[in-house]
């Protein structure tokens, strides 16, 4: 089978689509032929190497994960004897689990993983693109457990994180503020934010606004300056990670004048469905930035890295 793989980490020509072989299912795994995928900010910083925590977890002198994607849609190839959840020409979507894989024409999940039968009426573009996303957002917003009426600022709100955040804060009645750039501002209305802050042009926490909730989706905003706007008792949610990071959260669960969460997400079958479901009622739309082949893998790289991406960035083998 072709795949895009990497043996050293660098700049987007380090991955070259080449002949591996097809994987074998071990007893709780399941095979997929890959109908769509996607490249994350995780795809990308994996390949680059950054920041320097990714070589330490994927290997500091020899790459263990040398196919990336973190997400897929596609129909079950083969199964092992102890997966009973699908079956061989089972329509199926999710996470690839901890070994990636995803940016082939096959791919090995784990039987009991964030995968789940994918509806007919998604398209492989639309499942491939919701896993890791809007998982990620429903796992940090469930974090604030979020009232109706609250104040909740989304910034990165155009990202693949940021686009689900909108929805999903907007689904738990939550009046959203949306932070990006100016060309993105009307993407970010379409999906329910009431109000938007171009950051080029305005601060947020300098605007005299107080928030409940303050969601960075991207990771380049800071506690520091996020608190300034947050209301005591508040919710600072990052998909950043650091030991500093850590601290602050620590720190802060002690004194308990704010709630910060810095978290690796826990995907689950379970909130995959629930998602699904939202879905299906028109209540959560992937935004889709544009579509690569498998062959066309570097430029799909190169795109991500750029940080301008909207919504999500789709490729098929």
């Amino acid at each position: 089978m072709k795949a895009a793989v990497y043996t050293e980490y660098g700049k987007p020509e380090v991955v070259q689509v080449k002949e591996v072989p097809k994987p074998i299912p071990d007893d709780n795994e399941v095979v997929v032929k890959v109908n769509a995928t996607t490249m994350t900010a995780g795809d990308w910083r994996m390949r680059a190497g950054d920041p320097f925590v990714i070589k330490l977890y994927n290997g500091l002198f020899k790459i263990k994960r040398t196919v990336l994607g973190q997400e897929f849609s596609g129909v079950v190839d083969s199964v092992g004897k102890n997966v009973t959840r699908f079956n061989k020409g089972d329509y199926i979507f999710g996470g690839t689990g901890d070994s990636a894989g995803g940016h082939a024409e096959y791919v090995a999940v784990p039987g009991d993983g964030a995968i789940v039968h994918k509806p007919e009426s998604m398209t492989n573009e639309n499942a491939a693109a919701l896993p890791i996303g809007a998982l990620t957002a429903l796992f940090f917003l469930r974090q604030a457990d979020i009232k109706p009426g609250q104040k909740v600022l989304i910034y990165g709100a155009s990202g693949s994180v940021g686009t689900y955040a909108v929805q999903l804060a907007k689904h738990f009645d939550a009046e959203v503020t949306g932070v990006c750039s100016s060309t993105n501002l009307e993407m970010v209305r379409s999906l329910g934010a009431d109000k938007l802050i171009d950051y080029r042009q305005e601060d947020y926490a300098k605007n005299g606004e107080e928030y409940d909730v303050i969601f960075d989706a991207v990771g380049k905003t800071s506690f520091g300056t996020g608190k300034n706007a947050l209301k005591l008792k508040g919710a600072y949610l990052t998909v950043a990670m650091s030991f500093t990071l850590m601290l602050q959260s620590v720190i802060n669960s002690i004194t308990g004048q704010y709630q910060f969460v810095s978290a690796v997400t826990k995907m689950t079958a379970e909130e995959l469905l629930f998602l699904t479901k939202l879905v299906e009622t028109g209540e959560l739309k992937p935004v889709i930035d544009c579509t690569y082949p498998l062959s066309d893998i570097q430029t799909a790289h190169r795109h991500a890295q750029t940080g301008r991406k909207k919504g999500n960035i789709v490729i098929r083998p």
